[in-house]
Order: structure tokens, then C-alpha cells, then sequence
């Protein structure tokens, strides 16, 4: 399968229309941003290893009868999906306190929460991609009550299978964040699943092993990356 033209640009990736219509590349980049791109760098074979992790993680949630966009792994950056109709809602799952949360509702950093926390964002990043509710997705138009409620429930199903795969993996599964897309009036994972997207603390330190790590200068962002996938996939 072989790129046409380029769809789109983001932080992160770059899609490309293939021979098929229905289907698209999407190559992960080495460019990191934070704090709605007000921040930038770029993080040395960033793009490898999430392609790597995201692979490898669309295809346990396949397993657990999830469906993503995910049609096959192609090289070292690249990935051939399912082409989508992007629904402008991100959804976070949070299941310890960090992040906005802490500074929003005054948590601890580190609170377990009694049960997960699902929100909802407008994907919008001129407008820095603001909290919202059911209403507020409705009234914009970017979604319908029948799909914010698939996708909460969606959320809280992949939830519930990576924080016991990472657990696993001597991971805990801070909180992370997900995009769905519309296909063929299905409603399919798509975007990423990464330490670009994800909060991981080690199980037994609580070291911060994600893109935190680059948001807040705290070093060794590329050996935290290397060390996520190590575990993912098993790596000797």
C-alpha cells in the first residue's frame, strides 16, 4: 500500500490517502509538543517506539473485541488504518489524581480515585481544547447523545483491559486520553495509544515514565519512552 496525498499534519503524525479510499497511512513523527503546543521539541525515535506501542496495543484491545482503526503495522513509523471521520471529541479516562485534575479540583497527585473518571474535551486547539459536557458536544454539533454515550462506555471497556495489561507490565495507568472516529456508521479507536497520550508511573517508584517527563524538564524522556515499550513488548 503506498501513500497519495497527504491529509493532514498534526503534533505528532501525518496521514496520507492510499490507492484505497478507504484506507490511510498514518506516520508517527519525532515532534513533541505540551500545554496545547506552546511548548516544543522533539524527542529522539519518538515516532519508532509509539508506532511500536500503538500497534501492540490496538491489537490487544482487537482481541477484546474493541475495533480500531488498525489494519496493520507497516514499518517503524508507519501504520495503514481504516480511514475515519474524526469525531471532534477527546476523551480522557482518569484513574489516579494528576494533571488538571489536581489543579482543577484540588486532588493530591497520586489520589486513586474511587472509580475512573471519564471526560470529555473539544478537540480544538485554538480554543485550547476545553472541558465540556454532553450539552455543551450537542449543542456545537460535534457529536450525538447516542455516540458520547458509546464513547464513554467504549472508554470505560479499554479502560478496564489496559489497566490490567499494564499492571501486568509493572505499570500503573494514571490516566490517558482517546479519539474516535466514525466508519461505515461504526464507531472506531483511532489516533494513538503512547506515552505521548497516556500517563504511566512505575508500579513500585511511582517514576513518571511518559511525555510528563518532557512537559516539566525533568530529563531521561527518551530512556522513559524506551522503557514503556521495553515492557509493552516484551523486549529482552
Amino acid at each position: 500500500m503506498k501513500k497519495t496525498t497527504q491529509l493532514y499534519e498534526g503534533k505528532a503524525k501525518k496521514v496520507f490517502l492510499t490507492e484505497s479510499g478507504d484506507l490511510v497511512i498514518q506516520e508517527f513523527k519525532d515532534d513533541a509538543t505540551a500545554f496545547n503546543n506552546k511548548k516544543k521539541g522533539s524527542i529522539a525515535d519518538k515516532g519508532i517506539v509509539n508506532n511500536a506501542i500503538s500497534c501492540k496495543l490496538f491489537t490487544l484491545l482487537e482481541e477484546h473485541g474493541i475495533r480500531t482503526h488498525l489494519v496493520e503495522k507497516l514499518s517503524e513509523r508507519e501504520m495503514l488504518c481504516r480511514f475515519l471521520d474524526i469525531i471532534k471529541v477527546e476523551v480522557v479516562v482518569r484513574n489516579i489524581a494528576a494533571g488538571s485534575l489536581v489543579k482543577r479540583y484540588g486532588f493530591a497527585e497520586g489520589t486513586v480515585l474511587q472509580q475512573p473518571i471519564v471526560e470529555f474535551y473539544l478537540k480544538d486547539d485554538d480554543l485550547d481544547d476545553p472541558l465540556m459536557n454532553e450539552s455543551h458536544a450537542v449543542a456545537l454539533g460535534v457529536a450525538t447523545l447516542d455516540e458520547l454515550a458509546v464513547l464513554k462506555s467504549r472508554a470505560e471497556a479499554i479502560n478496564a483491559v489496559l489497566k490490567t495489561f499494564f499492571a501486568e507490565k509493572k505499570l500503573k495507568l494514571v490516566d490517558f486520553k482517546l479519539e474516535f472516529g466514525r466508519h461505515h456508521n461504526e464507531i472506531l479507536l483511532g489516533d494513538e495509544i503512547s506515552p505521548d497520550t497516556c500517563r504511566f508511573w512505575d508500579l513500585d517508584t511511582n517514576e513518571k515514565m511518559d511525555k510528563d517527563r518532557f512537559r516539566f524538564d525533568l530529563g531521561g524522556v527518551e530512556d522513559a519512552y524506551s522503557e514503556v515499550q521495553r515492557r509493552v513488548l516484551e523486549i529482552d
